[in-house]
Formats: C-alpha cells, sequence, structure tokens
C-alpha cells in the first residue's frame, strides 16, 4: 500500500510526525510526504521537522499565502500531477487548514481514497472557514479517524456510516508524550527569566480576534491588566504583530512578546505555566494533558472534552470575562483534571493499523 500523507500549516507538523514514523515502521508500507507550502517560513518549518524528526517532504508544492479561493486553487492545481505521478493508494490529510480540504478534493475526483485525521470536530460556527474545511473534508473521506467522543456522534448526526468512523486518540498527543522529556531540557525560561509556575501564556491569531482594531484594542487592554498581576509570554504571530503597531500596544508592562516558538520551547513554556490564554484549538488539547489552566478567547470550540474533562474553560471575547476569570484562576489552587481516553500515545498505530488492514 501507497499512502500519501500531507501537511500544509504549523499545526499539520505535530499530527503527521507519529504518523510518518509508524508508517515508516511498517514494510508492508509505503509512505510520501508532500508539503504544500501553505503556510511556510523556512527557519520555522526546518525548526519543526528537526525537532519532531520528520523527513525531508518528498514533495514541496511551494503555495505560499493567498486569500482562502486562491490558496485552496493553487494547491489543487499544484497537487493533481503529483497524484498522477505517484497513484498512491490513500491520501492522507490532516486538520483543517485550506491544504486539508483541498489535496482531499483532488484525491477523490481522481478516484483516490482519503483518510482524514482529526474528523468529526465541530463548532458549530460556519464564519470559521476551518468549520468548511472539517464539514467538507469529512464528507468525502473513506477513513475517518477521531480525536473524541464528540466527533463521532457529530459524523453520525450527519449521515456518515459506522464503518467509516475510528475513534483512535489524539495525534498532537503522541508528539507531545514522545517529546516531554527533551522539552523539559530546553532553556527557554532562563533565557526569558521565568520562574516555573511565576508566568502565563498568551497566543493569539484568530482574524476575529486581531484584524479589527474596535476588536482587538479592548481585548488586549484586558490582558494587559492580567499580565500587571501576572507576567505574560506572548509569541506573536506576523499577522498579530501588525495588529499590536496599529493599536501602539507593542511594548506593554508585563507582556513579553517573543518571536513564534520552536516546538520544544513552547512545551517548555506551556508545561511551566501558571495560565495560558489561547484561540488556538491544539493548545486547549496539550493544556488538558500538562494539567495546566487554559482559558480560551472564543465563544466556541470544536473540542468540547477539554472543557468536560480536560482544564480548559471558554470565556468568550467581552474584556471584563476574560480579566475576571483569570483573575478567578490565578485565586485558586490548580484543580485536577482527566487526561481523556485514548490520549495515551497510540493514536498513530491505532490509525495505520486500520490502514494497513
Amino acid at each position: 500500500m501507497k499512502i500519501l500523507a500531507v501537511v500544509g500549516a504549523r499545526p499539520n507538523f505535530m499530527k503527521i510526525a507519529p504518523l510518518l514514523h509508524e508508517m515508516r515502521s511498517r514494510p508492508s508500507l509505503t509512505s510520501l510526504l508532500v508539503h504544500t507550502g501553505q503556510h511556510y517560513d523556512e527557519k520555522m518549518s526546518k525548526l519543526f521537522f528537526e525537532q519532531l524528526h520528520i523527513p525531508r517532504p518528498d514533495v514541496d508544492l511551494e503555495v505560499g499565502s493567498g486569500s482562502h479561493a486562491v490558496q485552496t486553487a493553487e494547491v489543487m492545481r499544484r497537487f493533481e500531477p503529483v497524484l498522477l505521478e505517484h497513484r498512491p493508494d490513500v491520501v492522507l490529510v490532516v486538520g483543517d487548514v485550506n491544504s486539508t480540504l483541498a489535496c482531499a478534493l483532488t484525491a477523490v475526483k481522481l478516484g483516490i481514497e482519503v483518510a482524514h485525521v482529526e474528523a468529526g470536530l465541530r463548532s458549530f460556527d460556519r464564519t470559521m472557514p476551518e468549520e468548511i474545511n472539517r464539514l467538507l473534508t469529512d464528507a468525502i473521506s473513506r477513513w475517518l479517524f477521531v480525536t473524541e467522543p464528540s466527533g463521532v456522534t457529530n459524523l453520525k448526526r450527519e449521515g456518515i456510516p459506522d464503518e467509516r468512523i475510528y475513534l483512535v486518540g489524539n495525534v498532537m498527543i503522541d508528539t507531545l508524550l514522545r517529546c516531554r522529556d527533551r522539552a523539559e531540557e530546553s532553556g527557554i525560561l532562563e533565557q526569558l527569566g521565568l520562574r516555573s509556575g511565576g508566568y502565563g501564556v498568551l497566543t493569539l491569531h484568530r482574524p476575529a480576534n486581531v484584524d479589527d482594531p474596535a476588536q482587538f484594542a479592548p481585548l488586549f487592554a484586558a490582558l494587559a491588566r492580567i499580565a500587571r498581576r501576572l507576567p505574560l509570554v506572548f509569541p506573536v504571530h506576523p499577522r498579530t504583530r501588525k495588529s499590536l503597531a496599529a493599536i501602539g500596544a507593542e511594548t506593554t508592562p508585563g507582556v513579553i512578546l517573543t518571536e513564534p516558538l520552536g516546538y520544544l520551547d513552547f512545551m517548555k513554556l506551556t508545561a511551566h505555566a501558571r495560565l495560558v490564554l489561547t484561540d488556538s484549538g491544539g493548545i486547549q488539547e496539550e493544556t488538558t494533558v500538562l494539567g495546566v489552566p487554559c482559558l480560551t478567547l472564543r465563544a466556541n470550540t470544536e473540542r468540547p472534552i477539554t472543557c468536560d474533562e480536560g482544564t480548559n474553560q471558554l470565556v468568550g471575547l467581552d474584556p471584563a470575562a476574560i480579566e475576571t476569570a483569570a483573575l478567578a484562576t490565578l485565586e485558586r489552587p490548580r484543580g485536577a483534571s482527566r487526561v481523556p481516553a485514548l490520549w495515551d500515545g497510540g493514536a498513530a498505530k491505532r490509525i495505520v493499523d486500520v490502514l494497513a488492514g
């Protein structure tokens, strides 16, 4: 069996790494890696590939940035010749970025079956481009590999037959557990002059949060007030750095701005934080396993198990509510959380067992 795996953006790297390791340990499988280049920063991509021991991509489409339509179309245009040349039995896509949908759609149009890892997650907010990518990719995939029970429920509600749905656990957690000891060797706390438990971590990148100064300014003002009580380390996404400049907040007392961090540094930073504030999906899962309180600055989450069993709390976008929730979290001792079932480091093996038949 020949499996062609696709990555497109940085969140995909942590998901594809354990799958590639597992596939390449099976003599009966041939695997190829295609990087669409949807998000490409040479320095950061190289660092993630090295730290996660991901082999050099067999094909790099070098698509680059663009609008959703331009990017999706360009991935499809460049991916089709790759499929015609290599003729894989399966195209394996992960997550919910534009490359996920574009490559899945191109494959099924050519009669090639698709496996979707991280299927079934739903925010029920169709203004999110990722939600559209998830819905459409799941509708056309042959194998739907699900991280949590809500995903199974969602897929069945959408009429997906049981035989296409597999609850297998979370490949991002495979990577976290595999890399945890190496992450502990990171010197990031010393570099930033921090002590364990004496700071928070902040990530913001969603357009709804950072693109409109009228929305972003009061949101960041609340975060700045929290930073007076607990220093916040803020690895800044490029789009967010422009927004900080637009509201004149490039220098804020208590907010420690850094460049985007490599995986091991960020895991060390997160594991030792007193609190994480984020609008990211994956960080909700990582904090759940690490036992770190997480406040999600969104009105919804496609990962409800992180709230039901983990450390995550949805706080919305009201600045006063965010500030209140953060200060309340700091007042109480860290509570116990459960690690969801099958988030045990074995998801990639379960996935490849299914594909290998």
